[in-house]
């Protein structure tokens, strides 16, 4: 575990649970993509520094999550580094709490208030073009969340963040988060035809060709899609749909799990909804959702 991986002459990534990118950016001087879980993480990122005789100059944060940004306030403190982090994501990243209240819809309760969904605030830069080294292009990749975005390096090493997942946590898990299945199927698409020498998702093998992973996660959101839509053939309420989906899939309801899945599957309904394959209505003070009846173009 952090194991420190060559993937290009000057792209690295440490192989943990959400891979961390590390890219020299000149001589005794490096960058990361994204800094760990935790406090511990940053730790273990520090030693390898250290060990390599490496300055840390900045951390390109992808997104919020805190898997991902959980090392940031350690390493920025232990090296003075600067964080960057894209559009909406840098809100969540200087004020964590957004998240477990985001996922639970009002104040979340101590259950949700953990290290995995609540990384350590820190101070993070607006992630733009302009402040990335020569030749590194930022690669938009919205869906799993609003600004996620990938970095493609000169030497063609691209990061993929969460823009996919591997097919053991496709088949696991089932429901992986989104904000916006149709922003992820878009990037999806755009994924399948990017060029680059070897790509390198966070939770997913590297790989020298990404479209095969790409489609498999497409076909994963449609075929949720379409149970949802089965699940609504009679009218539902949301707690009836995610009940359906956790013993469809057999799944353990947990307060995490509830607030993970919970969000992405009313991320789903709204993509339903907007698209006109499912009808929302109110009934008794309750909110129901129906599959709308084909052709009917109906919203509710």
């Amino acid at each position: 575990m952090y194991e420190l991986i060559q993937a290009t002459e000057n792209a690295y990534y440490l192989d943990c649970p959400a891979k961390i990118g590390l890219v020299k950016t000149g001589a005794g001087r490096v960058c990361l993509i994204d800094s760990g879980s935790d406090k511990d993480a940053g730790k273990k990122v520090k030693r390898i520094l250290e060990a390599n005789g490496w300055t840390l100059e900045a951390i390109y944060n992808t997104h919020s999550h805190a898997d991902h940004i959980g090392g940031n306030q350690y390493l920025q403190k232990q090296t003075g580094c600067r964080i960057y982090a894209p559009g909406i994501e840098r809100g969540f990243t200087e004020h964590p709490l957004l998240e477990p209240a985001f996922l639970y819809g009002g104040n979340p309760p101590g259950e949700l208030r953990h290290k995995f969904l609540m990384a350590q605030s820190c101070e993070a830069l607006p992630l733009t073009p302009e402040i990335l080294p020569e030749g590194w292009e930022i690669i938009p990749l919205p869906g799993h969340t609003w600004d996620m975005v990938g970095f493609r390096t000169p030497e063609g090493a691209v990061y993929l963040a969460d823009c996919v997942s591997s097919p053991e946590t496709l088949e696991k898990y089932r429901v992986s988060f989104l904000v916006d299945p149709a922003a992820y199927l878009a990037t999806l698409e755009a994924v399948e035809k990017l060029e680059g020498k070897i790509f390198i998702p966070a939770h997913a093998a590297p790989a020298e060709d990404i479209a095969p992973l790409a489609r498999l996660n497409a076909e994963t959101v449609r075929e949720i899609g379409d149970r949802i839509l089965s699940l609504c053939r009679e009218p539902l309420t949301f707690e009836g749909i995610l009940r359906g989906l956790f013993i469809g899939y057999a799944l353990n309801m947990t307060f995490e799990q509830y607030a993970l899945v919970g969000s992405t599957v009313r991320s789903y309904l709204t993509w339903l909804k907007e698209s006109g394959r499912l009808v929302a209505r109110f009934r008794d003070n309750l909110l129901l959702w129906q599959a709308a009846e084909e052709g009917s173009g109906e919203d509710g």
